[in-house]
């Protein structure tokens, strides 16, 4: 080969490869802002908490809705003092039972002796998220149970129209909550999955979409609130559908996928996702939510903790203690970063948007000037450009030499790591691994709460 057509060779290999390296998915500002969220609530409510049951059967009785005491703008006024930031209410679940007044079915509040049938559940969640400063979303379950068109061709329609009224009575929707649960009499019936999106993209473009699959967020594999020590945001869905996707892959996500569609990692406080009493002694303590915290958000996930309301309508005094136990020792943990002044500005100015450029084997040292004890520490990519760091490592100065602290893979929109307690004056990063220079935006070390 001549020389000059092999340079002309090169030039087009180098040329691919930095077109390549520009091609790393990204997220939507929707998306961006979603994850920003960190932890968000679910509240299953609906005839089941009356039945006793998780599933409802669609014959249910409207008249034994009846929560006496329900009072929105008390559990919304709850999580956000608890610093949750959205309210997901469950409007329909798989019974069919509306917690709004449907024009398309008479199962629903109307029928109900709750405000003598003249009650919006949904509206006085979207007003009190409102007025509280979070933001409101709702489930809208494609399964029900009640409608007698369910499993036809005519089902679909229905089930948009209903999604219509909720995207358009309500104000700003936030979130916008789809599954793929689908009765036996459905065998012959697709879900119009992409018609149902285009809905809402057309009614309320702000709003992120989730199912297993997306579009704006997935399912993180489980309901046991676990991300995957490797969570990367992006997927590839060919193939897949809602209810129809490998719980390993969406946990882990795929370092390869050409998808940004980051995890959601749903649990509930109790054993169930409605309220029964007989699991009043059940209730996830304070710690075991933070827990949960480090293995969902502190693994580039979003925690929905659902809290379910009780017969009155209330959230029960157990589940309220855990709530508040559960951010006072977030707060407690997370007030002081010892990184602060120390660090490049950049670093600690919890801005995803000014970060520092780290290229792999390039260690980055923090001197304290003084030895400090630390047992957590956090990391953050400026994921507006992409997810790249793929292994990481983190020491500590012994005076004599470095000593490994701990190797980590993904870190995404935010990596948390809890260790034995460290004494030292100086701590050091490399980046053994990364599909491109890793932006890291922020660093942080801190001593747990004693409560933790």
């Amino acid at each position: 080969m001549k020389k000059h057509a092999l340079i002309a060779l090169l030039a087009v290999a180098v040329s691919s490869s930095a077109l390549v390296a520009q091609e790393l998915p990204k997220p939507e500002p929707r998306q961006l802002e979603w994850q920003k969220l960190e932890t968000t609530a679910f509240l299953h409510f609906t005839v089941n908490t009356y039945t006793g049951k998780e599933w409802g059967d669609g014959t249910e009785d409207p008249q034994i809705f009846n929560p006496t005491e329900f009072d929105a703008r008390k559990l919304v006024k709850t999580l956000k003092d608890t610093g949750f930031k959205m309210a997901i209410i469950t409007a329909k679940h798989h019974d069919g039972f509306c917690l709004w007044p449907s024009k398309y079915t008479d199962h629903s509040v109307e029928s109900s002796p709750w405000k003598n049938g003249k009650g919006d559940m949904v509206k006085e969640i979207a007003d009190a998220c409102r007025e509280y400063g979070i933001k409101f979303g709702f489930y809208l379950s494609p399964w029900d149970q009640h409608e007698p068109s369910y499993g036809t061709s005519t089902y679909n329609a229905f089930y948009k129209n209903q999604l219509r009224e909720l995207l358009t009575n309500y104000g700003e929707v936030s979130e916008v909550w789809f599954d793929g649960a689908k009765g036996e009499n459905a065998k012959n019936m697709e879900y119009d999955f992409d018609g149902y999106w285009q809905l809402v993209r057309e009614l309320q473009p702000q709003a992120v979409m989730f199912s297993d699959v997306g579009p704006d967020v997935r399912w993180v594999g489980n309901e046991t609130g676990n991300a995957g020590e490797t969570c990367w945001s992006t997927i590839d869905t060919v193939g897949m559908a809602p209810g129809k996707a490998d719980p390993k892959y969406l946990n882990t996500g795929d370092p390869d996928g050409k998808l940004w569609i980051p995890a959601e990692t749903d649990v509930s406080i109790r054993p169930g996702w409605f309220y029964h009493p007989e699991e009043d002694s059940k209730v996830k303590t304070g710690k075991q939510l933070v827990d949960l915290y480090y293995k969902s958000v502190g693994r580039n996930s979003l925690l929905l903790l659902n809290i379910p309301p009780n017969k009155k309508g209330l959230f029960a005094e157990q589940d309220v203690k855990s709530l508040h136990d559960f951010r006072a020792i977030l707060n407690e943990t997370f007030r002081t970063n010892m990184a602060a002044g120390k660090a490049d500005k950049k670093l600690t100015d919890k801005e995803l948007s000014s970060y520092i450029t780290l290229k792999e084997k390039q260690p980055l040292v923090l001197d304290f000037k003084k030895e400090i004890a630390f047992d957590r520490a956090m990391f953050q990519e400026n994921i507006a450009e992409g997810q790249r760091n793929i292994e990481a490592l983190l020491e500590y100065w012994d005076g004599k030499n470095w000593q490994k602290i701990d190797q980590f893979s993904t870190i995404g929109y935010k990596r948390l790591l809890r260790f034995p307690q460290v004494k030292t004056s100086k701590v050091r990063v490399t980046v053994l691994g990364a599909k491109q220079p890793v932006q890291l935006a922020e660093i942080g070390f801190y001593k747990a709460s004693a409560r933790e």
